[in-house]
């Protein structure tokens, strides 16, 4: 007779407490419409807009929306994404319309199964998308991302972007090379001429006035070397020299968040968005025990805190066929089949992958099974 050790009753509804919690965003908001979000750790300052809703993201990212709706995304007057599906969490890989097709496409890792993170690092390797992010990166208030923290982009940032754009002789393009995006020097790409027209500072800083010019440092008087013939209504021309070299080394470049900063950033979010979704599912029980004389076949099912699994896709292996044997499996029924084939002190461990649906991302959990 099989022995299944299965989830303690308490246990169970604290995690549904906690991880309901988590997953909420992606759920009801008290009305018809749902609630996603744009990265995990936040992405703030952003204006949506979908065939019913608009709106600007919170400093969770937050979006709404209705099931079926495409997003449209902007910063400023600038459109960085169109027609995206709007779903609970949403990357900037999803933002760029073959990429989002490619994520379609899960890989297959060393253990068999197929995986959505495989395909997800090899497309962080794309010269548009670490444009796009090194751009939005660049125009975070705090500077804090390397920190963990999310993407903070303000209404003052905003509005000097928008004079910015107005004033440029071409567009921000994130398609072309990695070179001439990040251009700088005496012919500096739009997207760097606009981080130069920004000041991120309060409007009253002496980092936001105009530098002095080589023409008025040129032209003011020297200091004094004796400090009691300083004047103090007199600005001398290593003060004028001083202020412009503080006020150019704040401004900003692409220059200062290189692409494996941007990596790193979006390697962060993608695996707190994909831990997120695996924490709200469960295998019905997590040890099973079976006589090696019963080889009839058994099941475990994938359940969902607080619904239905509704899966896409799920498949199976087990680490020790010649122990325990993957019978088959049912995304309908979110359930895999098994036997025991092998001797008494025998085990395995069966990995179970599957796909939610409305997601391109896998979810792996494992059943222990243990013979005696």
């Amino acid at each position: 007779m099989m022995f299944v050790r299965r989830i303690a009753p308490l246990l169970f509804f604290a995690l549904m407490f906690t991880l309901t919690g988590c997953l909420g965003d992606g759920g009801s908001s008290g009305s018809d419409t749902q609630v996603g979000r744009l990265n995990f750790h936040g992405f703030s300052g952003l204006s949506y807009q979908t065939a019913s809703q608009s709106g600007t993201t919170n400093a969770r990212g937050e979006f709404r929306y209705y099931p079926g709706e495409t997003l449209e995304l902007r910063v400023g007057d600038l459109v960085i994404a169109s027609g995206v599906p709007a779903q609970a969490f949403i990357s900037p890989l999803e933002f760029f319309t073959d990429l989002r097709a490619d994520l379609q496409i899960p890989r297959v890792d060393d253990e068999q199964l197929r995986t959505h993170t495989l395909t997800e690092q090899a497309l962080l390797q794309e010269a548009k998308l670490l444009n796009l992010t090194r751009f939005l990166m660049s125009l975070d208030w705090t500077q804090g991302v390397r920190e963990g923290e999310g993407i903070d982009i303000r209404q003052r940032v905003i509005e000097q972007l928008n004079a910015a754009l107005a004033a440029l002789d071409q567009p921000i393009d994130f398609t072309v090379s990695q070179d001439a995006f990040t251009a700088g020097g005496d012919t500096p790409s739009p997207a760097n001429q606009v981080l130069a027209s920004i000041c991120f500072y309060p409007p009253d800083s002496e980092l936001c006035e105009a530098p002095p010019t080589e023409a008025e440092i040129e032209a003011a008087p020297e200091r004094p070397e004796n400090e009691d013939d300083w004047d103090p209504d007199v600005t001398y021309k290593e003060e004028l020299q001083a202020k412009r070299d503080r006020i150019l080394n704040a401004v900003r470049s692409l220059d200062e968040i290189d692409n494996e900063d941007a990596r790193t950033y979006l390697r962060r979010e993608l695996q707190a968005i994909s831990t997120t979704l695996a924490k709200g599912y469960y295998l019905e029980h997590y040890v099973a025990s079976h006589p090696a004389t019963d080889t009839a076949i058994k099941s475990v099912r994938v359940k969902k805190i607080g619904g239905r699994p509704q899966l896409g896709e799920i498949e199976a292996i087990s680490t020790r066929p010649q122990d325990v044997t993957v019978h088959a499996w049912s995304w309908q029924d979110a359930e895999v089949e098994y036997f025991v084939s092998g001797p008494p002190d025998g085990e395995s461990e069966l990995l179970i992958a599957f796909r939610p649906e409305n997601t391109y991302r896998w979810v792996r959990k494992s059943l222990r099974v243990t013979i005696r």
